[in-house]
């Protein structure tokens, strides 16, 4: 598996409507429903449950919830390396924990999910990119680098 087919399984949840806490690719999904979908398209079963989460999650407490699961199921890479296929993890604001994700579609674009949108490609310009907190990349991607 390299970037790039990765990225073919992003761009078939396009159009996918935004529904919070959903993962069903052409029914709903929010951004991390996104991730976990194209996880099942490339690593097979989900690492492990997601609990309820609402809207404002991490927002009282300032937990990185999402940074330390994508820290414990991806390969973490340096921003300056994001490529085709890898995870990007955004802090909308500063001074709070990271919470939207998005996918890497090729230089300077990336697909994500957003309530009034749903599963959309964007450009990946200075708005998004200076609130980008981590880049990681799909384990089996990374497995196909090594070789």
């Amino acid at each position: 598996m390299d970037g790039a087919k990765v990225v073919c399984i992003a761009h078939t949840w396009l159009g996918t409507p935004y529904v919070h806490q959903a993962s069903l690719k052409g029914v709903g999904s929010d951004c991390l429903g996104l991730v976990r979908g194209v996880w099942r398209e490339v690593e097979g079963s989900e690492p492990q449950p997601v609990p309820s989460y609402s809207s404002t999650w991490s927002e009282l407490d300032g937990a990185e919830t999402l940074l330390r699961a994508a820290k414990r199921h991806f390969v973490e890479v340096e921003p300056s390396a994001a490529g085709a296929g890898d995870v990007l993890i955004f802090r909308l604001r500063s001074r709070s924990a990271a919470k939207h994700a998005g996918i890497v579609s090729d230089a300077g674009r990336f697909i994500h999910a957003y309530q009034g949108s749903g599963v959309v490609e964007s450009p990946l310009d200075r708005f998004w990119s200076k609130r980008i907190a981590g880049v990681f990349r799909f384990p089996a991607v990374s497995k196909m680098e090594t070789r």
